[in-house]
Parts: C-alpha cells; sequence; structure tokens
C-alpha cells in the first residue's frame, strides 16, 4: 500500500515538473513586440510606445525597423539614448495638404532605431513616436517591425484577420483599432440648472418669505406702541 502511493507521488511529481517546463518553455513565445497608445481616438495627437521584450531567439537586438501606415504622414520620434534613429521617407504622388495647408510631396514610411550597444537577450526598450491619428474610426492601424539581431531576425509583420485577435500568431504585428470621439452631449439635453438661477439675492427677494417678515415686523411695532399706551394710562390713573 505504502509503495503505491510512494509510485503515484513519484508520477504526479514528474507530471508536475513536465508541466512547468512546458509553460517555462512557451514563455518567450508570448511576449511579442507590441505598441500602446495614449490616445485611440480618431483625429487626435497620440504617442505610440513600441516595445521590443526581447531578442532573436537568444541573440541580442541590434536595429528596430518599425514600419508607419499610409494613412500617416508625419511621425515625430522620441531620442533614445543607447539607440541613433532615422526617418525613412517615402514619395508621395501624388503630393497631399495636411492638416495646416502644407503641401506634403514626402511622408515618413519607417523609423529605424539602431543599437550603439546590442540590446542582450532577457532584457526590454521602449521607443516613442508622437504622430496625429487619421480621422477614420474603427479602422485597424497596423505597425509591421522588423527585429534584427547580432543572429537573425524576427519580422513581426503577421496581421490577424478581420475579428481576430491574433494570439494564435507566432510573430503579430503591433497594431490597435482607432475609436471614435466622443459626442458631446446636445444643449437641450443639458438639465442643469444655472447657479445663477439658484442663488437667493436677500436684497431682491419679493417671495412669501419676504412678506412674512415684514408683516411680523408691523405687528412687532404695534404691540410695542400698544403697551406704551397702556403703561401711560397707569400711571396716569396712579
Amino acid at each position: 500500500m505504502h509503495s503505491t502511493l510512494r509510485q503515484v507521488a513519484r508520477l504526479g511529481a514528474v507530471a508536475a515538473l513536465a508541466g512547468g517546463a512546458v509553460l517555462l518553455a512557451s514563455a518567450p513565445a508570448a511576449a511579442h513586440v507590441t505598441v500602446t497608445p495614449t490616445v485611440t481616438t480618431a483625429n487626435s495627437y497620440t504617442v505610440l510606445t513600441v516595445s521590443v521584450p526581447h531578442g532573436c531567439d537568444g541573440s541580442s537586438t541590434t536595429k528596430v525597423a518599425i514600419q508607419i501606415p499610409e494613412p500617416i504622414n508625419a511621425v515625430t520620434p522620441t531620442i533614445n539614448q543607447g539607440w541613433t534613429v532615422e526617418k525613412v521617407m517615402a514619395e508621395l504622388d501624388p503630393p497631399v495638404t495636411d492638416s495646416h495647408g502644407n503641401e506634403l510631396t514626402e511622408r515618413v514610411a519607417e523609423i529605424v532605431y539602431t543599437a550603439k550597444t546590442p540590446l542582450p537577450e532577457g532584457h526590454r526598450d521602449v521607443f516613442e513616436l508622437s504622430l496625429k491619428l487619421p480621422d477614420a474610426a474603427g479602422e485597424r492601424l497596423v505597425f509591421p517591425s522588423i527585429q534584427t539581431c547580432e543572429q537573425g531576425e524576427t519580422a513581426w509583420a503577421q496581421v490577424p484577420a478581420d475579428g481576430e485577435d491574433g494570439e494564435d500568431l507566432e510573430h503579430p504585428a503591433p497594431w490597435f483599432v482607432i475609436t471614435a470621439a466622443e459626442e458631446a452631449p446636445a444643449a437641450d439635453g443639458d438639465d442643469t440648472v444655472p447657479a445663477a438661477l439658484t442663488t437667493t439675492d436677500s436684497t431682491t427677494d419679493t417671495g412669501p418669505t419676504s412678506l412674512l417678515g415684514w408683516i411680523g415686523l408691523i405687528l412687532g411695532l404695534l404691540g410695542f406702541i400698544a403697551g406704551a399706551l397702556a403703561l401711560h394710562r397707569t400711571r396716569k390713573a396712579a
């Protein structure tokens, strides 16, 4: 009996160790290059944080190239002290006019960060990009990114099909969806009472409370006069 229990315990321990090994082996694959916007509202300015969580199969990262989707023309990359940064431009044919009325003949097609010292495996870094989102609520913005390492590279460029989240993809491209701007409440739907209408001004109040105050004052004065006359009669009779 005791021998059987020991055997069961050993089998359980082996199964637990095997399960833990599977989880540890799958953990690095789940750590994708991601993009996180500060704002997703259409036609708004936002700052995108692109995160690089690990190297390529154990090799240190030397370069990250972030492709910019076509609806976006201008991008301002943030300086990262450990990397040099370059804007790769593409010609616009035909030219377009931006929101300030300026004619643009080229757009930022790619932002390339090159490491001054390779980013070791097991370490992460982030890159920030400032840009204006297009006026396209509901549209998915995809930022395919090529991660180059000392040995090999990883193309984070797989795009999930409509309605999918991309969790099953081996190397999904970073992406997010543009959201609609919140509508301001209609003017005739605002039932908030202005402060000026809820504040009582004692100098102009002619309501019932003020009228009762005057009546009380007159009655008090009449009572005072009646008392004075009665006192006068009492003294005269004496």
